[in-house]
């Protein structure tokens, strides 16, 4: 009990020494070898198979040297950049000579806003204004008044395009597909007041992009 109550104790103070172990204990110390801390006798082995971080000494051969050299010159570089120059010098060009030249554009490009008619001359607007109410920016501005048959059409639908963040959200709400935003993207102006569309403004860029409006409906309608 005295040994065991020594091993104990230089288990926990880590200073005392071990106590005598008893003769049934005697057999077992290498059992409780790996639970002692180490002492001077039992210090971790050093490794041998480190390897060497830094370089060595440069070689002085001809050959190494005049690569040193170069490379310290910037002429190894210089040849890779005039390298990677003359392999794009005979290829195809990627830009195009805007704006006599224009890129594709998908069939989802949200551009400048127009309102479309029926193919009778009829505006499609029927004044629901859950595009005004979506409209996160608060953009649209619409008033409306009933006819003479039940039916309710604008008399005033202006949008803010200085306000307007091009989110599609009206697009999206309108049942009808009479707002929309159409592929035109060259509409800048020289003064603010020009960016205030009208219901007329609106008509107008309707009835000019009605062909490319409606294929762009067609080419995406299945995931519409």
């Amino acid at each position: 009990m005295a040994g065991r109550l020594g091993l104990v104790g230089f288990r926990v103070g880590h200073l005392r020494s071990p106590a005598p172990l008893g003769p049934g204990l005697a057999s077992s110390w290498s059992a409780y070898g790996h639970l002692l801390r180490p002492n001077e006798t039992s210090r971790i082995p050093i490794r041998s198979n480190y390897k060497q971080v830094n370089p060595g000494d440069p070689s002085m051969a001809w050959k190494d040297m005049t690569d040193r050299g170069a490379e310290r010159m910037f002429f190894v570089e210089i040849c890779r950049g005039l390298g990677l120059t003359l392999a794009h010098l005979f290829k195809e060009p990627a830009t195009i000579n805007y704006p006599f030249e224009k890129g594709p554009l998908s069939p989802r490009f949200r551009g400048e806003h127009a309102l479309r008619r029926y193919p009778s001359g009829e505006e499609r607007c029927i004044a629901c204004k859950l595009c005004e109410a979506i409209c996160p920016a608060q953009a649209i501005t619409i008033e409306a008044e009933e006819r003479t048959d039940g039916s309710r059409r604008t008399t005033r639908y202006d949008i803010d395009m200085t306000k307007c963040i091009y989110c599609g959200f009206c697009q999206e709400a309108c049942p009808v597909d009479a707002i929309v935003e159409g592929p035109n993207f060259e509409f800048s102006t020289e003064t603010h007041e020009e960016l205030m569309y009208n219901k007329e403004k609106l008509l107008n860029n309707g009835d000019k992009w009605e062909a490319e409006i409606a294929a762009n409906l067609q080419a995406d309608y299945l995931y519409r």
